[in-house]
């Protein structure tokens, strides 16, 4: 029996407009935050390299999203790491954070200016404090996509990020992006840690500020 509903076009009515009060797992995530502390394990001729890096990533509500009955909350995110001390880009990434309260999906999509796009699934209760998005190379629902040059040489087959909310209003995340590096037969795991601090509160989103200018 299909999980989804036989109308696929009637959107859902009556639902609340303020994404903030709506995103489940991703509440805590909203706002601007800064890292000092990132460790990122990437893949070298020599080997695996060792690299510190600073970080600031911007979790700005979106308006609520609709796919026919199906209803969305999430957070646009831009991501910004820098090596210490250094102005050059070291990492730029953007995407969204969705959740979907119906069934407790959380979905996390990204894309770097390097030439790939991921779109990375969970399930978590609304108040969870720790949730893992995954995708693989081979899902059609939670994919992986490359360019021609990182497809042959640096062929990501999975990609695992996972968020846990601390007790001092802080977050980590842990991220493991799985590749195939040419000329080499076992998996490489690139992986990236962090810890973020708010810096700087979410500005709601454009519907739950426009309700907000109408007299009660």
């Amino acid at each position: 029996m299909s999980p989804f509903p036989t109308d696929i076009y009637t959107e859902p009515q009556g639902y609340s407009v303020n994404t903030l009060e709506n995103l489940g797992p991703l509440s805590r995530l909203a706002g601007i935050w800064e890292g000092q502390r990132g460790l990122d394990i990437k893949p070298k001729a020599e080997g695996p390299k060792k690299q510190v890096y600073t970080e600031r990533i911007e979790m700005q509500p979106i308006d609520p999203q609709t796919n026919g009955p199906q209803l969305f909350y999430g957070l646009r995110h831009h991501l910004h790491i820098t090596k210490p001390d250094q102005v050059k880009t070291y990492h730029d990434q953007v995407g969204y954070w969705l959740w979907e309260p119906a069934t407790q999906l959380i979905v996390h999509t990204l894309t770097i200016p390097r030439g790939m796009v991921t779109m990375a699934t969970g399930k978590e209760a609304a108040s969870a404090t720790q949730f893992e998005c995954i995708a693989k190379i081979d899902d059609p629902t939670a994919g992986i996509s490359s360019s021609p040059f990182l497809d042959y040489a640096f062929k990501t087959i999975e990609y695992r990020i996972m968020v846990t909310l601390l007790e001092d209003g802080t977050w980590s995340y842990e991220q493991d992006t799985v590749m195939m590096i040419q000329g080499q037969t076992e998996p490489f795991h690139h992986l990236d840690t962090n810890v973020l601090t708010k810096v700087g509160e979410a500005t709601p989103n454009p519907l739950a500020l426009e309700a907000m200018k109408k007299p009660s």
